[in-house]
């Protein structure tokens, strides 16, 4: 009998993607890496051509246990400001490695900073982000958070859930010719900017580690920008056919004809040869374990022809739609050579 389920599955069965990696040399791999970079850029939405003044403003600062944790505003598109956190060691060294964290779904940068929606300090259960911007900063690196457009502090007023204004911003923007994921990416990449005003920062030790919705955000923002020299990607490493294509996820995950250029490895593989961990949870329910593993040994194909392997990981853990933490929080020191 006819159904839908059918008809797309086959639909999507006869899409032969316009740039899925098929290099057998590295000035191919050059010359698609360009290429399909350039298109990725555009199905987002594309990039302003300048980009604004950051114009930092300090918000609040706490002293916590081993780190100091301020918020800061930065702006990222003209007249579009956005929360961070800055998380902050005490014991501080002249130069140190920073890394970008970005939250998936939930309430926002609040999550993974150690803090409860209402802004006080977490002392139960972590939830599947497991503050781990804090876990990142105990380790000695300065960490930014920030606040994604659509959560937390930066949802529509009237709604009430993150995920309301996270669907009704998405679905203007796709009216507008831009997407969310677009607009997270380039805000990610403000980061990097700020992240380099300071003096307290490595440039050349600029990583970025997001679970979930923040893995999207994570491993595209590390696709189309080499100022992020290492990356940890959590819960998202997969297929678009056995996750975004298959089974219910936000619309901020869709980009408009982003399956007709390319597979969700393809765009992965544009991160070699700089370091790249992914985390996939065995028992994940929405980025399958098996789809990982085929996602992984293509994005692996891509290191091996830039005589690279030695960069690519994967902590396979036992459990399920979930932040590690058993390699990724160290993983930095040891993929920028520090102790």
């Amino acid at each position: 009998m006819w159904s839908p389920d059918n008809y797309f599955k086959k639909f999507y069965e006869r899409v032969t993607p316009s740039e899925s990696f098929g290099a057998s040399s590295q000035e191919e791999w050059s010359d698609w890496n360009g290429r399909l970079k350039r298109r990725f850029v555009e199905l987002l939405g594309g990039f302003p051509t300048k980009n604004s003044e950051l114009f930092p403003v300090l918000l609040e600062s706490e002293v916590c246990d081993t780190y100091i944790r301020q918020r800061i505003q930065i702006q990222t598109y003209p007249n579009l400001y956005m929360p961070v956190y800055v998380l902050i060691p005490k014991k501080r060294k002249e130069r140190m490695g920073a890394v970008i964290a970005c939250h998936g779904h939930g309430y926002g940068s609040k999550d993974i900073v150690g803090l409860t929606k209402d802004g006080e300090e977490k002392t139960g259960e972590t939830g599947y982000q497991k503050n781990f911007a804090v876990e990142l900063v105990r380790r000695g690196y300065v960490v930014v958070a920030p606040e994604l457009l659509g959560f937390g502090d930066r949802k529509i007023v009237d709604e009430s859930r993150e995920s309301d204004s996270c669907k009704r911003l998405s679905t203007f923007l796709l009216a507008m010719g831009q997407t969310m994921a677009g607009y997270r990416v380039y805000e990610t990449l403000r980061c990097v900017d700020y992240l380099l005003t300071r003096d307290d920062v490595d440039a050349d030790r600029i990583g970025c580690m997001g679970i979930s919705g923040g893995g999207l955000v994570c491993s595209f923002a590390a696709a189309v920008d080499d100022r992020i020299s290492a990356a940890v990607v959590s819960g998202y490493a997969n297929t678009f056919q056995a996750s975004i294509l298959s089974i219910h996820h936000c619309i901020d995950n869709y980009i408009p004809g982003l399956s007709l250029i390319a597979e969700m490895p393809d765009l992965l593989g544009l991160i070699a040869p700089r370091p790249l961990l992914i985390e996939a949870g065995k028992r994940d329910p929405i980025f399958p374990r098996h789809a990982a593993l085929e996602a992984f040994e293509k994005i692996q194909s891509v290191y091996q022809l830039l005589e690279a392997s030695e960069n690519l990981e994967l902590d396979l853990f036992d459990g399920d739609h979930q932040i590690s933490g058993n390699v990724a929080y160290d993983w930095f020191h040891r993929v920028w050579g520090q102790s």
